[in-house]
């Protein structure tokens, strides 16, 4: 899995990234055919202080590319947010894509 963290008028520190790939670390627990996960961290120059912080994941997955995307005041309840959301996103992918075709019943001739 490549794991790629930046931010936006932010500096990741150490903190902060192993903040983000410990909580990432589920989604990998839960489905093991991640390709590649982007997060964008961003401070929002707003007026209002409630949404400033923002976490915004690209995850792709075999077959197709999952989004999430958090506001918060703090960028680490942000961060769990936008965690829960993926996990939520990957367990619905991963119960639509096991196969779920049945062998057909054999006919009864008569």
């Amino acid at each position: 899995m490549n794991l790629t963290i930046s931010g936006h008028h932010l500096e990741v520190t150490p903190a902060l990234r192993g903040y983000v790939t410990s909580k990432l670390d589920r989604i990998t627990r839960h489905f093991d055919q991640v390709v590649d996960v982007k997060v964008l961290l961003t401070v929002d120059n707003m007026k209002e202080k409630d949404g400033r912080q923002r976490a915004e994941c690209n995850v792709r997955v075999k077959g197709r590319d999952l989004f999430a995307e958090s506001s918060h005041a703090d960028l680490y309840a942000a961060v769990d947010e936008l965690t829960d959301k993926l996990d939520r996103q990957v367990g619905r992918y991963k119960t639509k894509s096991k196969d779920h075709h049945h062998v057909t019943a054999k006919r009864l001739e008569s």
